[in-house]
């Protein structure tokens, strides 16, 4: 990170020879790095902050005078890892999160890679510099489901290209860990990298014991937060990560592993909190940040501590406790106004020494981006007509007396085999007597190959529903009847990606998501979370009996969690890591 202000200049601000461009007077200070609070002033000058004490001496005729009396002066909030893409983007995501007083955020790229490439990520990044707050990034190596052609667009040389940029603080979560308990070498050789230029690793080891953990660390690996219980969050302590202990509309763990802290009185220093990519609904009721501190406090972390996980020890982490988590002369200035140590949301967000927001209204402008010229690739490469097929959607099953592995759901994301037997009706699996089963097909993108499998205890009543928001970012479509099936898959190719659902001949609900098929465009965050709400209820009323539906789609086509997955290479049993129906060519299903 660079900071504008001068190091000459703030001392003298510092000294009371120039003065402040922004004074804040009377608050109580809290301290990250001693652990206390004082009654302190604060001097602003530029971006950065220049002076913390009992002096007022850089206060001239021209200074910005905040009176902080009663109030506690915060460190801006760290989101450590996050996901803009869960519906909302970057520019939305910070136009609700900014007020609430996060002020930097760490972003995993996949998406933005997956269909921008190296080039037009690096573009959308040097755009996405005009947003306010510190938006940094964290650069993928693999995508979350392989895939033909994955390790050429993964390539070492755009990766290691991107490591090098100011604004990328280091390498994204492997969610398919087992390649770097493999010791993958292309992962292993971009970890020595990744050291070498003073970077982190974040990870991801979900479901991983503490005896393979050791060669995940060995890897290179810094960071984790898919612990779920505190003996897990202990493991990656006691290792050397840095354990995050997370909370997410997908994973509301803190209750749990937050006894790590409470119970277990460990060392704190390096110990984070996620909200790991949460749906928008679960941001509008619960917070960003600012609710996991919440949340902590009330779980009885002492109030200092659950600061200093979103501050000083996020920064620490991220090797930028020079530049943010402290209020520190030095120190750029995003610095936050709490009116109590309760709610913890601020009255005033001061980002980069300008008040970006007060009583939860931003007062600064966002970039309005043309997030369209960035994409190398076309949301569809094959004409719509070849989706209008009822029979492309029907499970092939020409001999009845062999039975069909079903992906049965445990949970939201958590799904296990099920050999059901079920009749043949030309030469395709018939659900008709069979409540609860639904057929699914992921089509490729460029119109070359379909892979299929039948869901249970998805969403019994679901007639059809297309979605281009999953993990490959290929049309998903599940559903009980192929008609409507079609229909719904052919008007999420004509909207360039997006989810829609039908009920017999009529669209129902339609949901588009022009941004990698995975975000609104809009820069409003309320967009993003309407649309969640509309499409939860609307397969909540369809017979979907979990929480979640956005990781339950997300999910469903990636390969590195138990069960049965629908992937590039068609029906996936993840335990065995055995393909048990290969994908079909979608030339040879349409020259029928």
């Amino acid at each position: 990170m660079k900071l504008k202000a001068l190091r000459k200049e703030l001392i003298d601000v510092a000294q009371g020879r120039r003065h402040a461009d922004l004074f804040i007077k009377g608050g109580t200070v809290i301290n990250v790095y001693s652990g206390e609070f004082l009654q302190q002033n604060v001097a602003v000058y530029q971006d950065s902050i220049a002076y913390v004490g009992e002096s007022e001496a850089s206060i001239g005729a021209n200074t910005n005078v905040i009176d902080a009396s009663g109030k506690y002066v915060s460190p801006g909030f760290i989101e450590a890892h996050a996901h803009p893409w869960v519906f909302y983007n970057p520019v939305s995501i910070t136009e609700k999160v900014l007020p609430l007083g996060t002020t930097t955020t760490v972003n995993d790229n996949l998406f933005f890679y997956l269909h921008m490439g190296a080039a037009g990520f690096k573009e959308m990044l040097a755009d996405l510099r005009q947003l306010p707050g510190n938006f940094l990034w964290l650069v993928r190596l693999v995508s979350q489901a392989d895939y033909p052609g994955e390790r050429d667009w993964f390539n070492q040389e755009d990766v290691q290209d991107l490591l090098k940029i100011d604004d990328v603080v280091g390498t994204a979560e492997v969610t398919r860990w087992p390649l770097l308990y493999k010791g993958d070498p292309f992962l292993i050789d971009t970890m020595d990298v990744v050291k070498e230029i003073g970077k982190v690793a974040d990870g991801h080891t979900a479901g991983c014991s503490y005896e393979k953990l050791n060669s995940i660390v060995a890897a290179g690996v810094s960071a984790c937060h898919e612990a779920i219980t505190s003996q897990e969050a202990l493991d990656r302590l006691r290792l050397g990560m840095w354990t995050t202990l997370r909370n997410s509309s997908l994973r509301p763990d803190l209750a749990e592993i937050s006894k790590l802290i409470t119970e277990g009185h460990v060392n704190t220093s390096r110990i984070l909190m996620t909200t790991d990519g949460p749906h928008p609904s679960f941001i509008e009721k619960e917070g960003f940040v600012d609710g996991l501190i919440r949340q902590a406090v009330e779980l009885g972390v002492p109030v200092m501590t659950a600061i200093q996980m979103v501050t000083i020890n996020a920064a620490a982490y991220l090797r930028l406790d020079d530049y943010i988590g402290g209020i520190s002369p030095g120190r750029c200035a995003d610095i936050l106004i709490l009116p109590d140590l309760i709610h913890f949301q601020p009255d005033v967000v001061i980002s980069a020494g300008k008040i970006a927001a007060e009583q939860g209204k931003l007062k600064v402008s966002l970039p309005d981006i043309n997030w369209g010229k960035y994409a190398a690739r076309e949301p569809f490469a094959f004409s719509k007509d070849v989706l209008e097929d009822p029979d492309l959607y029907r499970y092939p099953h020409p001999l009845e007396d062999q039975p069909i592995p079903v992906v049965y759901f445990r949970s939201n994301v958590i799904t296990q085999r099920k050999d059901t037997e079920l009749p043949s009706v030309n030469g395709f699996a018939d659900l008709s007597r069979h409540e609860g089963l639904v057929q699914a097909a992921l089509i490729d993108r460029n119109g070359e190959w379909m892979a299929k499998g039948i869901l249970e205890r998805f969403a019994v009543d679901l007639d059809g529903m297309a979605s281009t928001y999953n993990t490959t970012t290929e049309l998903l479509v599940v559903g009980r009847n192929p008609e409507a099936m079609a229909k719904a898959a052919t008007r999420a190719h004509e909207i360039g990606g997006g989810i829609v659902i039908v009920d017999g001949d009529e669209i129902v609900l339609e949901i588009p998501l022009p941004l990698t098929g995975m975000m609104t465009t809009d820069p409003s965050f309320n967009a993003a979370a309407a649309f969640h709400d509309q499409l939860l209820s609307a397969v909540q009323e369809r017979g979907f009996p979990f929480h979640d539906i956005l990781y339950t789609l997300l999910f469903l086509t990636c390969d590195f969690l138990p069960g049965l997955r629908l992937v590039p290479y068609g029906l996936y049993d993840v335990k065995k890591d055995a393909i048990l129906l290969e994908p079909t060519a979608i030339s040879k299903m349409t020259a029928r």
